[in-house]
């Protein structure tokens, strides 16, 4: 048999190597805190799950969608008015997604040739550099360090690079090193795109997810960011939905329209009752946002202050549901310290070297896991003095 060769870039998923340890420790009857994998365990509200259940009961609604709804392009226009104040052409500038890590793989085969340049942030998602692969496009990493705060420095990026890119995608509140960037840097992306004539991609997965009474907007909001680009945004996490695939990409016409063309030739749109779903959860009552957003925060605190106080020198995320933490300088590799902890904890974390080049030297833990189970994991790393 012959494969394409495109297969030649990828592997067994990071995330499918980490399930397969997870399954063999707990097949020898011990323990696992699993915090690799970003799956939120926090259900969608009630009323959310009721009008699922009531559309999934009309057999009307097992047609193909083929396009969004009326009702659900309305209903995104109004949140996105209500909770960003962004204006967006309900018909013309909201394309549904399928989940944002599908929307993140199309976009890129609506937008890049084979040769083509794409600026990926480093560390990123993998699937910020895997969608650009599957269309034959060629990476630039744009470094994330900490030593600004893990904000991208658009300056630094070559001219003769800036030339050539013809997309490039930014992430903050940031996966996987929780971070957010200035006011300042999203004017100087919407100046630096214009300038080198770039289309911008803005995920903004966690807007609703930020800490200590702080709150996040949207890229679309700066003066001139549509005539660049668009942003992807999702309910996973923000309202439980993530096993139901909702998301959306909003922002500038024409990017959003070839999106549009292409998703018509490849799926036959959301699935009815997921729409209604949708519908319900960001026009009804918002107070499961806080709620959730509550919840992660005191996780966050339980396992950050605890790995802390045990010897784990770590930032608390100021956002998002991961904590980015360095790995102790006396293993070499970031899947080393996985391995080891794990063995000697029943911990299980996501190595950086996952992410890309430069998250190598770090590992991304998920919180996904009530406070007792955090507190269980602060419990383990004391006992097993990894950190001694």
């Amino acid at each position: 048999m012959k494969f394409a060769k495109r297969m030649d870039q990828f592997g067994e998923g990071v995330f499918s190597r980490l399930a397969e340890m997870r399954k063999q420790r707990v097949a020898q009857g011990k323990n696992v805190i699993d915090l690799s994998i970003g799956a939120p365990n926090i259900p969608p509200d009630k009323r959310i799950m009721e009008a699922m259940a009531k559309a999934v009961m009309d057999p009307g609604n097992y047609v193909y969608a083929i396009s969004d709804t009326k009702a659900m392009l309305d209903a995104v226009a109004a949140w996105y008015k209500r909770r960003y104040k962004v204006e967006l052409q309900a018909d013309k500038e909201i394309c549904s997604l399928i989940g944002s890590q599908d929307g993140l793989a199309h976009i890129a085969l609506s937008i890049l040739d084979p040769g083509d340049l794409m600026l990926v942030p480093d560390p990123c998602y993998p699937i910020f550099a895997d969608g650009p692969k599957l269309a034959g496009a060629e990476l630039y990493y744009m470094p994330q360090k900490k030593e600004h705060n893990y904000v991208i420095q658009l300056k630094d990026i070559p001219e003769e690079v800036a030339r050539r890119a013809k997309l490039m995608l930014v992430s903050y509140p940031n996966n996987p090193t929780a971070a957010m960037a200035p006011r300042e840097f999203y004017e100087e992306l919407i100046e630096f795109a214009k300038k080198y004539d770039i289309i911008v991609i803005h995920d903004n997965a966690y807007s609703e997810l930020v800490f200590d009474g702080a709150t996040w907007g949207s890229f679309l909001e700066l003066p001139g960011a549509k005539e660049v680009g668009v942003e992807f945004n999702s309910l996973s996490k923000t309202y439980g939905l993530a096993g139901a695939r909702i998301g959306y990409c909003v922002g500038n016409e024409q990017v959003v329209g070839m999106l549009k063309t292409l998703k018509s030739n490849i799926d036959y749109g959301m699935f009815l009752p997921i729409q209604a779903a949708a519908i319900e959860a960001i026009s009804g009552n918002q107070d499961i946002v806080a709620e959730t957003r509550a919840a992660y925060e005191r996780r966050r605190d339980v396992l950050c202050d605890g790995l802390i106080e045990v010897g784990w020198q770590m930032d608390k995320p100021p956002g998002t549901m991961f904590v980015w933490a360095p790995i102790p300088a006396k293993y070499a590799t970031s899947e080393e310290f996985v391995k080891d902890l794990l063995d000697k904890t029943g911990v299980l974390v996501t190595p950086g070297s996952a992410f890309g080049p430069s998250g190598e030297g770090y590992v991304r833990m998920a919180l996904v896991q009530s406070e007792e189970d955090m507190q269980k994991a602060v419990d383990a790393v004391r006992l097993s003095k990894i950190f001694d």
